[in-house]
C-alpha cells in the first residue's frame, strides 16, 4: 500500500477554536499580538510534494500560510504503521516534525525577561502525531 497517497494535500487550523488549556494564553494568541484571529481566521498547510528517503522516512514539502504570509517549508514524516480497525477502515499513522521561524510569518511579539532573555523563541518546533483514516 502506498502511504504517500494518505497524506492530505491541505490541512487547516481554525484559529478561533485554538485551545491550549489556558484561557488567558488563548485570548493572547488569538489577539493582534499573535495570530489576530479576528482578521486571519486560519492557518493552512498545503502539501506540494513528498519524497521518500533511503531510511524509509519521508520529506513532506509544502507551503505554510499564517496571517496571509505563505512560505515554503519542509517537514520530516515518519510512517508509523497501517492497521485495519474493527469496522474495516484502514488507518495510517505518521509522526511529523519540523521547525519554522515565527518572524517569517509576521509573528513578532515578545517580552524581555529580567534575565535578559526573551519570553518567546523565534523558532517554533512542530511535533505532530497524525492518524489518517481511509474509509471503506
Amino acid at each position: 500500500m502506498n502511504v504517500v497517497n494518505w497524506l492530505l494535500p491541505l490541512s487547516e487550523i481554525t484559529l478561533p477554536t485554538v485551545d491550549t488549556g489556558s484561557a488567558d494564553r488563548d485570548t493572547h494568541l488569538k489577539g493582534a499580538d499573535f495570530f489576530d484571529a479576528e482578521k486571519f481566521d486560519k492557518i493552512a498547510f498545503r502539501s506540494n510534494g513528498i519524497k521518500k528517503e533511503s531510511n524509509g522516512d519521508y520529506i513532506l514539502n509544502g507551503e505554510l500560510t499564517i496571517k496571509d504570509v505563505t512560505k515554503p517549508i519542509k517537514l520530516k514524516a515518519e510512517h508509523t504503521g497501517i492497521a485495519k480497525d474493527p469496522w474495516g477502515n484502514m488507518k495510517a499513522g505518521f509522526s511529523i516534525n519540523g521547525t519554522i521561524n515565527r518572524k517569517d510569518f509576521g509573528l513578532i511579539w515578545n517580552a524581555v525577561l529580567e534575565s535578559g532573555g526573551v519570553l518567546v523563541s523565534d523558532d517554533v518546533k512542530m511535533n505532530i502525531e497524525l492518524q489518517l483514516i481511509k474509509q471503506v
